[in-house]
């Protein structure tokens, strides 16, 4: 099939190797998408993502010699501008919890329908969280309980100086929405409302729209905040 200009390239990261061939195969026969290499462990991931520079790493959790959590920690820190997405049969909360404050981008469950996978990768290039449905609801409700006050990120500051519109924007992220769908219930651009979670995650010292969403809950921010203007 012909691809098109901007292909997203990625490295799927799986120690099954029928179940990584499958996903590397789904992914490669979708216009927009090539996969441009597999891994069977962590640390194998670590080493293909600094050869062949992928833009998405799909990442399995459990894997021998290292396992997918501390591989996404290496990743993010040797190459922060490599998305990791999560796909595991693990729901452990450890497991979400770390990945998150590793920088993952998303957190899937191998559950998920092909179409679901391909519109969520889509979503994680836009910069969006992507999250299989349980796992959202579980992490926020989580958060809301103090599971994770003991998890801390390091580099939270005390008390940001966001804006109003800044703050209602990161309310309605935390609720799940998309940019899209964000910029229809304030009667603004998408354009805008990216400058606005591009700005609330700098002040924030936060990598991605999922930390922003547990800083929100985390923080008993959330709630309407009213119209403002930009």
């Amino acid at each position: 099939m012909p691809q098109s200009t901007e292909q997203i390239r990625i490295l799927t990261v799986d120690d099954r190797g029928l179940f990584r061939r499958s996903v590397a195969e789904l992914l490669d026969q979708q216009d927009g998408f090539t996969v441009v290499g597999e891994a069977e462990n962590g640390l194998e991931a670590v080493e293909k993502a600094n050869a062949l520079r992928p833009d998405l790493v799909i990442m399995d959790v459990e894997m021998p010699i290292m396992n997918g959590v501390e591989a996404t920690r290496l990743i993010r820190e040797q190459l922060p501008g490599v998305k990791v997405v999560m796909l595991t049969v693990s729901e452990a909360d450890e497991h979400l919890f770390d990945a998150i404050r590793f920088g993952a981008q998303g957190y899937l469950l191998k559950d998920l329908r092909p179409e679901e996978l391909y519109e969520l990768v889509k979503a994680v290039m836009r910069n969006e969280a992507a999250l299989s449905p349980a796992i959202a609801g579980r992490l926020l409700g989580q958060i809301r309980d103090g599971a994770v006050a003991s998890q801390p990120a390091a580099s939270e500051p005390e008390m940001p100086a966001l804006t109003r519109r800044e703050l209602e924007v990161l309310r309605l992220v935390a609720d799940g929405l998309s940019n899209k769908e964000i910029a229809s219930s304030l009667f603004i651009t998408e354009g805008t409302v990216k400058n606005h979670v591009h700005n609330a995650l700098e002040k924030l010292q936060l990598e991605n729209r999922t930390q922003a969403a547990a800083y929100i809950v985390r923080k008993g921010l959330g709630g309407s905040s009213g119209g403002e203007s930009d």
